[in-house]
């Protein structure tokens, strides 16, 4: 089967065919230039739908919702998104407002209810301002061109938009998956403070669907850190609207691994773009473990190195303190022989064997300076091997983080 997988410039959530975005300013958050803080993403088409959600005990209102319409109905065909207020801690009052929020935008789209997610990120314990909602969702007009808004309306402490899109030919087969994501602190593996939305024209059927978006999370979402919290609101969906006329695609399908390879490399970029983009983040960390004895232990042993804080504020102050990584490694839990570990930034190998080498300091430094730093562990104990993603840790973020809501 001859496959292409091409990157669409500018891409985003309304690249596949059928879908359109727009979005307001609803006064939810504080204003500043061009702000937007409310956005519906739309299909033209009913669409079969599958998400992920946080692992946290303490769920939003949008969480807990969406999830009850996923498993229920496994379908959508709109989601209202808002940022300034995360709708979480907040009670009864809470549901009831994420349920009049999808009520309003059904009316206004003329769907039905049940076919409408919501989703919202901001600060925690803050009623929705559903005066303010209402009168945004007026406001919204839908159009091809508005992915770009949409990514700019989920934006909260990000400094740049988070979009990708790419088109596929399976075959005779061609479809889009685009997406957009939000995302700069509170990251932490088994998701993160962290919204994605991710659309597709292919035609896919509910079980493949739900199957290839937990794979692809595992492989990205799952595996970047940027502070060691994880959120109240975590929310991944994909929806497919099939308006690419394909045949449906299963985990059978000829285009089953072009599907999957295509989820795959929308969740990574948009991943590894909330990484580099961590709260007060002036560089992105990849942590590569090759060797490990499992996939399990390849990918516990990435995530401890990438959310270790001595790791992070070694890389900030470009530190070569090599020993920061292996004794991250040896507290990940995951198997480990001393004897057999090596470990590398960059392609300067700093332990052979549990055996210390000699380096040239000032160019390590210097290495580690850079906007992105790659380390490198070989475990040299099976075929298991897995990336992590994070950032270092800056004075800025505890700036950012202690004036949240001052």
């Amino acid at each position: 089967m001859n496959t292409k997988i091409e990157h669409i410039k500018n891409g985003n959530t309304t690249s596949a065919r059928g879908f359109l975005a727009g979005a307001a300013y609803a006064g939810i958050k504080h204003k500043s230039k061009d702000a937007l803080d409310l956005t519906i993403l739309y299909s033209e088409a009913p669409c079969r739908a599958a998400a992920t959600f946080t692992n946290n005990k303490i769920q939003a209102a949008p969480v807990i919702l969406d999830r009850q319409k996923i498993e229920k109905y496994g379908q959508a065909q709109a989601v209202v998104i808002n940022s300034g207020c995360a709708n979480a801690c907040t009670g009864e009052e809470g549901m009831a407002n994420a349920r009049t929020t999808a009520g309003l935008a059904a009316k206004q789209l003329k769907i039905k209810p049940e076919d409408v997610l919501v989703a919202s990120t901001g600060v925690i314990g803050v009623q929705l301002p559903m005066d303010k909602i209402k009168a945004g969702l007026a406001q919204i007009k839908l159009s091809t061109a508005g992915g770009a808004d949409l990514t700019r309306a989920i934006m909260t402490t990000d400094t740049q938009p988070k979009q990708i899109a790419f088109k596929v030919t399976c075959g005779e087969t061609h479809f889009i998956v685009g997406g957009a994501a939000k995302g700069a602190g509170m990251i932490h593996p088994d998701m993160a403070t962290m919204l994605c939305f991710i659309t597709t024209d292919a035609a896919v059927s509910g079980p493949f669907l739900k199957a290839a978006l937990k794979k692809a999370i595992m492989a990205s979402f799952n595996m970047i850190s940027v502070d060691g919290d994880t959120s109240t609101n975590d929310t991944a969906i994909v929806m497919a609207n099939g308006l690419a006329g394909n045949k449906t695609i299963t985990a059978a399908s000829e285009c089953a691994g072009a599907f999957q390879e295509t989820l795959l490399k929308v969740c990574i970029h948009l991943a590894k773009s909330i990484a580099r983009d961590g709260e007060g983040a002036t560089r992105m960390i990849e942590v590569q473990v090759n060797g490990a004895k499992t996939l399990k232990d390849a990918r516990t042993t990435a995530r401890t190195i990438s959310s270790s804080p001595l790791v992070k504020t070694a890389v900030h102050g470009c530190d070569p303190n090599w020993g920061r990584i292996i004794a991250a490694a040896g507290r990940s839990g995951a198997a480990l022989v001393p004897e057999k570990s090596d470990v590398y930034i960059g392609d300067t190998c700093l332990l052979k064997g549990g055996r210390p080498l000699p380096f040239d300091k000032k160019a390590l430094s210097d290495l580690l300076n850079q906007p992105e730093v790659l380390i490198r562990v070989e475990l040299n104990l099976g075929e298991g091997q897995a990336t992590a993603w994070g950032c270092d840790l800056s004075e800025e973020y505890v700036v950012v983080n202690a004036e949240y809501t001052t």
